[in-house]
């Protein structure tokens, strides 16, 4: 897609899979947002994990917000924001994101082994949580960079780039 390298949905069909999922899942939704199964603060650092990745300016600027109310120190937030997992992250949220970075580099279409591996550490209901979760902020991710992609090319590369889209020197 010419200078622009951030992930866009390609396809309706790749949107209206993403929505269905989500769509058929609103009572997991509603447990993975309630703080009962994940707490506020392993939300948003699965969220901004996923982001990370995806480059969504939006994304990224509100759940960074949203992380600090959570309580994510703004250390942990710049280690995530560098792709790394900071030494201050709670010892059982790593497998977690260490799986939400790898779901999100390849694409929602994770190896079986990693999924098994998540299915070993934690329980059913917090893994149907996770896939939520990563599904909701790559939906908000591919969109936001969707839409930028447009302004992209209607402003013939003046609009909607972030720093990550321009080339290395």
């Amino acid at each position: 897609m010419d200078g622009f390298r951030r992930r866009t949905y390609t396809s309706l069909g790749e949107f209206w899979h993403d929505f269905q999922y989500l769509l058929s899942r609103r009572s997991t939704i509603k447990k993975a947002m309630s703080g009962d199964l994940i707490s506020e603060a392993f939300r948003e650092r699965l969220m901004n994990t996923v982001t990370e990745v995806n480059d969504c300016r939006y994304c990224r600027s509100f759940h960074s917000s949203q992380a600090a109310l959570a309580g994510v120190s703004a250390e942990e937030m710049e280690d995530i924001t560098a792709g790394q997992i900071s030494e201050n992250t709670p010892a059982d949220e790593i497998p977690a994101l260490i799986y939400a970075r790898h779901w999100a580099e390849e694409n929602a279409q994770p190896d079986r082994d990693q999924i098994q591996e998540l299915r070993e550490y934690y329980p059913e209901p917090v893994v149907e949580a996770i896939h939520v979760i990563l599904y909701m902020i790559r939906s908000g991710n591919l969109l936001g960079n969707t839409f930028d992609y447009l302004l992209y090319k209607i402003s013939f590369g003046q609009w909607g780039t972030s720093s990550r889209d321009e080339p290395e020197l």
